[in-house]
């Protein structure tokens, strides 16, 4: 039996690229972001750029959401805090991870959160995953080996293991979220805010210590307008316009169709990689990043189909 056609507006597919190209776009300059770090970031200035990078935005989100955040209660903050200390070491492990290794490989590798989160979501729950999801996992990560080996099998560099860790941290953070009753009430501008306010003050005291790096006014004195450039890419375009546009679009079409488009950002840390930064993965590392692009987008198939079904 087939159920009556429902009438669909001429303008209404229009409308809806019209809401999926700037989340498309946001998934863009995330995939460039790896790049551009890598580019205005040595080990000596991790924590200086980390501190600039947030700081630079934080006003502007303190801001639009001035009420919002005089209205969350003593658990609320005390939750977005602890989310803000993770979020912390996720770009602290991020950002040393891609001035180790290449934009490429950061960018694949960090997509293997997309894995890692049902499964660590099954071992809390104690439900397990479907075999079509435990083959995706292990076709990513068939992947991410072949990936960090295309001069050969060598051990992997100590950037792709920082990168690795940032996938995990990833986990951690979202399964957090989830289980932090306090913060499921706030709003997702003031937990942002709160999160990345606390994330500067750990980078902050971290760059204030001794021998952790330049300072960031001593860095900020010493860039050019190319790191300037770079900075603002990823304070602007990268945060703060990647995180209204979210939630733009997740008012005006399903959550689901905009995990789906930002899904594609390990694509673009690939081509931004490859095509501006000149990375040669070789055959294994290219059947490598085939493999990671082919996993991740099975394996958010089955645990969407394994959600419905439970």
């Amino acid at each position: 039996m087939t159920s009556a056609a429902v009438p669909v507006p001429l303008g209404a597919p229009r409308r809806a690229w019209l809401t999926d190209l700037p989340v498309l776009v946001v998934a863009v300059v995330w995939g460039a972001s790896y790049l551009a770090a890598k580019g205005i970031t040595t080990a000596h200035t991790v924590l200086a750029v980390l501190v600039l990078r947030f700081a630079l935005v934080l006003p502007v989100l303190v801001a639009a959401g001035w009420r919002r955040l005089r209205a969350l209660d003593a658990a609320q903050w005390r939750g977005a805090g602890l989310l803000g200390l993770i979020l912390a070491g996720i770009f602290l492990l991020e950002t040393y991870g891609v001035v180790q290794t290449s934009a490429t490989n950061a960018g694949l590798i960090i997509s293997l959160t997309m894995i890692f989160t049902p499964l660590a979501e099954a071992a809390v729950t104690r439900v397990r995953p479907s075999r079509a999801f435990l083959a995706a996992a292990a076709l990513s990560v068939t992947g991410v080996v072949l990936l960090t080996q295309g001069g050969g099998f060598t051990a992997p560099s100590s950037g792709d293991l920082l990168m690795l860790l940032a996938a995990l941290a990833r986990t951690v953070h979202v399964l957090a979220m989830s289980r932090i009753k306090a913060v499921r009430s706030a709003d997702s501008l003031s937990l942002t805010t709160v999160q990345l306010g606390s994330a500067v003050a750990v980078f902050a005291v971290l760059a204030a210590a001794p021998g952790t790096g330049a300072p960031p006014w001593a860095v900020a004195l010493d860039f050019g307008p190319r790191e300037w450039a770079g900075l603002l890419f990823l304070s602007v375009f990268c945060t703060l316009f990647a995180f209204f546009v979210q939630m733009w679009a997740v008012r005006r079409s399903s959550a689901s169709r905009v995990s789906l488009l930002l899904g594609t950002e390990p694509l673009w840390a690939a081509a931004a990689g490859i095509a501006l930064a000149g990375d040669r993965p070789g055959v294994l590392g290219l059947a490598g990043a085939a493999l990671v692009l082919a996993g991740t987008g099975w394996g958010r198939t089955a645990a969407d189909r394994d959600a419905r079904a439970a």
